[in-house]
């Protein structure tokens, strides 16, 4: 071991054991945040407007604070825009983290100096919860990289503006610098393709020792760095140990990736949002993602199910349950009360609090009431390529409706599916797939048991089809990533 990997396992350990002693008294440290934040904003326009000198209760705030998403906010973020200063926090915001918005076009999500710190330090927090749990710390003494997008910032009323990866790689420690690649010069490049060329050249000679991005736009580097050496990629990094991933669920590319790799390594996953860090995987032997109870954040949860209603229950933590869908709402030291952050999680422990990451709120399919959710459809298609009898692996895929059939037909749900190895026998695959949904969703059975649904149909399409409908939409790499669920047919159409 070199001095950093050294140095790093007391200060892992360390802070390791602070976070286990936070997440045994995460309710109390909860209801500690919200009150907190609530003194903290009393003077703000917000604060006023709600009545935020008077609350004494969680039940109080839920009276005079309602859910809402980012479009019911956006008076207030408008003001913070215009240069407002103590519109949902004290002061003006730090940074806005920029963000692609529904319906509301670009969405400007504020970052704080009360804030940041969740951002950076739960990322930190990740690695050295693996440290301190594994004792491997040599990825330190290599080279690692963080597939993000643009580190360059403009400006919006004076307040420095980018995408969340670019904010938080302005706050990477110096000592951590020297060992982080691509080049900034390469990371300021905006053309996906161009930046993955470069990034490639940078780092196909180094000692790779931890890799981090989001699953598809890794896989991309693999892929790259692959075509280019002749070698897998275990091979050309034989030190590559930690794989850091976030985003989106890893599963659906879990047997690619390890393909690609060659070896085992091991995992990290991290679920970093623009509104806020939320969770990170702690263990490497217990399923789930810890839940931030200590970073400034108070978390709500509402039955997914309820999420539409006028008037939906809201759930501190004390108060959740295991196996229960939950839309996550978020209440936290930049500003944001009462939002709904657009994502469903699911308990898997209660002790520590820790979750699964579902789906997204508008990531569904119910054109007949079925509510297909995203963890239902990449469960049965894992489940399915599991247990087939030939080897079959896929790259991306995505879920439509067919409302209205051509020759009389009944409707169906379409999935559009990019294989790197294709079933030979599509078709019997398709009705496996069929039956393994109908034991995910009882309503999906019903409505075909009722004749109103046909089975499942699966459209396969040609090798690069989801990297080329990602760049004709302008999205090609970087955080952003294919909804696996819509409700309607506007993206699969664009197939």
């Amino acid at each position: 071991m070199r001095f950093k990997s050294i140095a790093v396992q007391p200060i892992a350990q360390f802070i390791t054991q602070s976070i286990n002693r936070d997440a045994q008294n995460a309710p109390h440290l909860q209801e500690r945040i919200l009150f907190a934040n609530i003194a903290k904003a009393q003077q703000t326009k917000f604060g006023k407007e709600h009545n935020f000198a008077h609350i004494r209760t969680y039940a109080d705030y839920k009276r005079q604070v309602p859910l809402r998403d980012y479009e019911q906010l956006k008076p207030y973020f408008d003001l913070l825009i215009q240069g407002k200063a103590d519109v949902l926090w004290p002061q003006k915001p730090l940074y806005f983290a920029k963000t692609s918005g529904t319906t509301s076009g670009t969405k400007y999500i504020p970052i704080t100096r009360d804030s940041i710190s969740n951002h950076f330090n739960s990322a930190r927090n990740a690695l050295f919860a693996y440290i301190a749990e594994t004792r491997k710390s040599q990825f330190f003494d290599g080279k690692m990289i963080f597939l993000s997008g643009s580190p360059e910032l403009t400006r919006t009323a004076g307040i420095h503006t980018g995408r969340l990866s670019g904010i938080v790689n302005h706050h990477i420690p110096q000592w951590l610098r020297s060992n982080q690649l691509p080049t900034y010069t390469t990371n300021c490049i905006e053309d996906w393709e161009e930046k993955l060329t470069k990034i490639v050249e940078e780092t196909i000679h180094q000692d790779m020792r931890l890799i981090s991005g989001i699953p598809p736009w890794t896989q991309m580097y693999f892929d790259r760095l692959t075509e280019q050496s002749g070698r897998s990629v275990g091979e050309l990094f034989p030190n590559f140990s930690v794989l850091v991933h976030g985003g989106v669920n890893f599963k659906p590319y879990q047997a690619k990736m390890e393909a690609s790799i060659g070896k085992k390594v091991d995992i990290v996953e991290t679920y970093p949002a623009s509104e806020g860090f939320i969770a990170y995987q702690n263990s490497q032997t217990h399923e789930g993602l810890l839940l931030n109870t200590n970073s400034g954040i108070f978390f709500e949860f509402v039955p997914a199910t309820e999420i539409h209603d006028a008037n939906p229950t809201r759930l501190s933590l004390a108060e959740v349950q295991m196996g229960v869908n939950y839309a996550l709402i978020i209440n936290n030291n930049a500003g944001l009360w009462g939002y709904i952050i657009g994502d469903t999680v699911r308990f898997v422990s209660l002790n520590p609090y820790k979750i699964v990451v579902t789906g997204r709120i508008k990531h569904y399919i119910s054109a007949f009431g079925e509510h297909v959710i995203p963890e239902e459809v990449e469960q049965a298609i894992l489940s399915v390529i599991k247990n087939w009898h030939e080897p079959v692996s896929l790259v991306e895929f995505t879920v439509a409706p067919m409302v209205t059939p051509p020759k009389d037909e009944k409707p169906y749900h379409e999935w559009f599916v990019e294989f790197d190895q294709k079933p030979t026998n599509l078709p019997a695959f398709a009705a496996a797939l069929d039956q393994a949904m109908q034991q995910r969703n009882i309503y999906y059975a019903d409505l075909q048991e009722g004749n109103i649904l046909q089975p499942l149909k699966i459209r396969a399409l040609h090798s690069g089809a989801f990297q080329q409908y990602m760049k004709s939409i302008g999205k090609l790499g970087g955080q952003n990533k294919v909804p696996r669920l819509s409700n309607d047919r506007d993206i699969v159409d664009k197939f």
